[in-house]
């Protein structure tokens, strides 16, 4: 016997009107942002590993039989990196695979820039950063096949096997020069070390996106759960007419699995349209390669069905009422009260957090586990929260429109508590990264460069030559007192101070390049990169977590309050008859939004600025000044953003109660 499930889920999705298509486009929308911000958190993190692969062959890998030398290392303009790699091949060896990026291996005296160090050189004057390379008559290009990002300083220069750039003392060695600084005797191209400037950067990426997958997932659960009133009297009704348990969880898991897939496509189409410009979004050593945003037809599809499983489960979870008591449902008689064994296991969960977190240094699945669990917890515990808060709100409520509210609250905590979560769940992470935000924690060696030399005679030689360079390159500087080298790490060399600003520090740099053929003259950000490097990924990811956290929060909170509007409407409909003004109305919307949202809120951004000041503790690194000032303009951008989208529904409540008598029936 051919089974009714289909024939029946279509017959009542077609009879439920327009008022349905309205609840089945709120579902499809807010598991089109799901699927959108998953896509964008995915091809952030395989972007990220992409680019840190694509630097890899930058650092030589010895081989037992090489064929050539190759020497990298690290100079600065303008504070920003110019990786540079000094290739030479050994005479009487077979011929060396060009490295990535290039046609051919680079002949002696060849010199190949990216685009980017391209453009700069043309726009810089030569004496502040072309004159420390060969001059040539022109300049080769690497292609994309050798860079992490089209904005991306490299230069490949070919060198002679006797010159001093690919001798032994190119090998670096000092205090500052770790990924910064290696030679060796090479064979290929195939390394795995990735440059500092990118090594980190999937591990920041992980980070964010485990702060911002929960409210992600929360949301892609919303979109099977918007509508749920309506879809339970309906069920409910069919239940009683004799339609059995499985084939009610059948109905719904049909009609929410189709919604939820036509939303995470939409979500995925979106995706693909936005990727020009998702590449164009600065991250690290700047803008992207389109096709490193690209996740692949295999990832793509299985967010959209994990989107779409998401959306057909949780909608499916909510029918235990419908299934064992469906003339409750019907009669709307069954509260929605919840149990003080939240409570238990949040505390419990907490307890295990703060416990783990005071132990050794974590890995990142453990941090990850630990965000999630805690994640957890506050989805136990808020419905909790709501409840009694709608408790007490009513028991002192003086206003019509505050006893509404706490109705509501009391009556459907879980309802309530999805409005408000995404921005309860957002507050941690802007807590976490405004007052917890970690500063630059390098030494301070402003205004010196550091000029190695390879003996002490070699030392006394280069300070006269240095002397007349920088006068001839009109640099005022001096050079520091032989005890004064911690910039050189304890190496022999020289420290020169220079007086003036980052051009003048440029150019210094510029003219001591000849000086030092073996190692390349550094200062402050040279010594300074590493912590450089983690404070600016934690600064860029912190600023996109937030961003994308309340655009989340926003989208939650909107589309949740329009389907609370189209699910009440026939109780706001009964309520026009008796009189109530529909400012009465839109007022206990607002407040019942409010009261969770202050309380929730404000307890996970205080916990997110716990654990953002517990993490500068361990790094033994200040707090941001401006922390405070960043904390309280995210939480005033995130409220107005959530009663901005709550009030984007306002005109939704006053077309469902324009004709209350026909509503109400």
């Amino acid at each position: 016997m051919r089974s009714p499930v289909l024939p029946l889920t279509w017959h009542l999705t077609r009879a439920s009107g327009r008022r349905g298509l309205q609840s089945q486009l709120l579902a499809a929308s807010a598991a089109a942002v799901g699927s959108l911000v998953l896509l964008v958190l995915l091809a952030a993190y395989l972007g990220a590993g992409s680019r840190a692969d694509r630097t890899a062959w930058r650092t030589p890998e010895p081989a037992r039989h090489g064929t050539a030398v190759q020497a990298l290392a690290t100079t600065y303009v303008r504070d920003r990196p110019v990786t540079v790699v000094s290739l030479a091949q050994l005479p009487g060896r077979p011929q060396t695979p060009a490295p990535p990026g290039l046609a051919a291996f680079p002949r002696a005296g060849e010199v190949y820039v990216s685009p980017a160090l391209a453009r700069l050189m043309h726009d810089l004057p030569a004496s502040r950063l072309a004159d420390r390379f060969p001059h040539v008559s022109s300049y080769g290009a690497i292609g994309t096949a050798g860079l992490a990002s089209p904005d991306e300083l490299v230069a490949v220069v070919g060198r002679a096997p006797t010159d001093p750039a690919v001798s032994k003392a190119a090998d670096g060695g000092g205090a500052w020069d770790q990924q910064l600084t290696a030679r060796a005797v090479v064979s290929g191209f195939s390394g795995f070390q990735c440059s500092l400037f990118t090594l980190g950067d999937q591990t920041v990426v992980l980070l964010g996106a485990g702060l911002l997958v929960v409210p992600v997932v929360v949301l892609a659960a919303a979109a099977g759960r918007l509508g749920a009133a309506r879809r339970e009297q309906r069920l409910a009704a069919l239940r009683l007419a004799g339609a059995a348990p499985r084939q009610i969880l059948a109905m719904t898991g049909v009609e929410t699995a189709v919604v939820g897939t036509a939303g995470a496509l939409a979500g995925a189409l979106v995706y693909t349209a936005l990727l020009p410009a998702l590449a164009q979004i600065p991250f690290g050593i700047g803008r992207w390669y389109t096709d490193q945003l690209w996740v692949g037809l295999p990832w793509l599809a299985a967010i959209v069905i994990a989107v779409a499983g998401v959306t057909s489960i949780s909608a499916m979870s909510m029918l235990h009422q419908v299934a064992t008591a469906p003339l409750g449902v019907a009669q709307q008689s069954n509260p929605r009260r919840t149990r003080l064994i939240r409570v238990v296991v949040f505390g419990a969960a907490i307890a295990y957090i703060y416990a783990s977190s005071r132990g050794s240094s974590l890995d990142n699945r453990q941090t990850i586990t630990l965000v999630l669990l805690f994640y957890g917890a506050f989805w136990l515990f808020g419905p909790w929260v709501v409840d009694r808060l709608g408790r007490i709100m009513g028991r002192f409520a003086r206003r019509p429109a505050t006893l509404l509210a706490a109705r509501r609250l009391s009556d459907d905590p879980r309802g309530a508590w999805r409005t408000v979560s995404g921005l309860v769940l957002a507050g941690f992470v802007a807590g976490f990264f405004t007052v917890g935000h970690l500063s630059a924690t390098g030494s301070d060696f402003r205004g010196q460069i550091a000029l190695p030399t390879t003996s002490t005679t070699d030392t006394g030689r280069a300070a006269a030559a240095a002397r007349t360079v920088l006068r001839e390159a009109g640099v005022t500087a001096s050079l520091a007192p032989q005890d004064d080298n911690w910039l050189l790490g304890g190496n022999n060399g020289l420290i020169i101070r220079v007086s003036g600003g980052p051009a003048d520090i440029d150019t210094a740099v510029t003219a001591l390049t000849p000086l030092a053929p073996s190692r390349l003259p550094y200062g402050e950000a040279y010594a300074n990169a590493e912590s450089t490097v983690w404070t600016e990924r934690l600064a860029d990811v912190g600023t996109a977590t937030l961003t994308l956290g309340f655009v989340v929060a926003a989208a939650s909170a909107g589309l949740t309050a329009a389907a609370n509007v189209l699910d009440r409407r026939r109780v706001y409909g009964l309520m026009r008859l008796s009189g109530a003004p529909l400012k009465v109305l839109d007022t206990a919307r607002i407040r019942e939004t409010v009261l969770p949202l202050v309380v929730l809120a404000g307890g996970t951004t205080a916990i997110g600025v716990w654990a953002g000041y517990q993490v500068d503790k361990m790094a033994d690194a200040s707090i941001s000044a401006s922390g405070a000032v960043q904390l309280g303009l995210c939480v005033t951008l995130g409220a107005l953003a959530m009663f901005a989208a709550i009030g984007a529904s306002k005109p939704l409540l006053r077309r469902v109660t324009a004709d209350p008598a026909q509503t109400a029936d």
